[in-house]
């Protein structure tokens, strides 16, 4: 007769990292990433945030809206334009569209490969609007209502 084997949660099929390992990478994720209120929150605190804002999408699609104060360029032209527009002593935050677009994270290796510091803002232009923060088109500045799914009344709301 044969023992049953346990089926195993599919959640814990492969075991949680240890403290130590998880503090390690949840660590690093911080020093790669930052979210769309962080990055809405540096610049709103007036003065100089620290860091530059880069949109790395095509010119169609920053002309359909932007963060405001952000440079544009596109993720092709950074190794030709970079130098040009950037000061490597001040941190990058790059964002593309929104999560499904992995442009944010080219444009992040490209600059890093120049020796540029650099972040990926989390959610991209998408979650920027989604949030409620004001955007930049031709036209000037617009937003709208934000989406209660991705931006909480307040910070307790999503327990950050």
């Amino acid at each position: 007769m044969t023992a049953a084997v346990p089926a195993v949660n599919p959640v814990l099929r492969v075991a949680p990292a240890a403290p130590a390992e998880a503090v390690a990478h949840f660590r690093a994720s911080l020093a790669f990433h930052a979210d769309v209120a962080d990055v809405a929150a540096g610049l709103a605190a007036g003065g100089d945030p620290g860091f530059v804002v880069l949109d790395s999408r095509s010119t169609a699609a920053w002309d359909q809206g932007h963060v405001p104060g952000a440079v544009h360029l596109p993720t092709a032209l950074i190794p030709e334009q970079a130098g040009d527009l950037l000061d490597r002593s001040v941190p990058v935050v790059t964002y593309c569209w929104g999560p499904g677009c992995n442009g944010a994270t080219r444009a992040a290796l490209a600059l890093a490969e120049l020796g540029y510091r650099v972040k990926e803002m989390l959610g991209g232009f998408e979650y920027w609007v989604r949030e409620g923060f004001a955007y930049e088109t031709w036209e000037g500045r617009e937003s709208r209502p934000a989406d209660p799914l991705t931006a909480p009344a307040t910070d307790a709301d999503c327990g950050c």
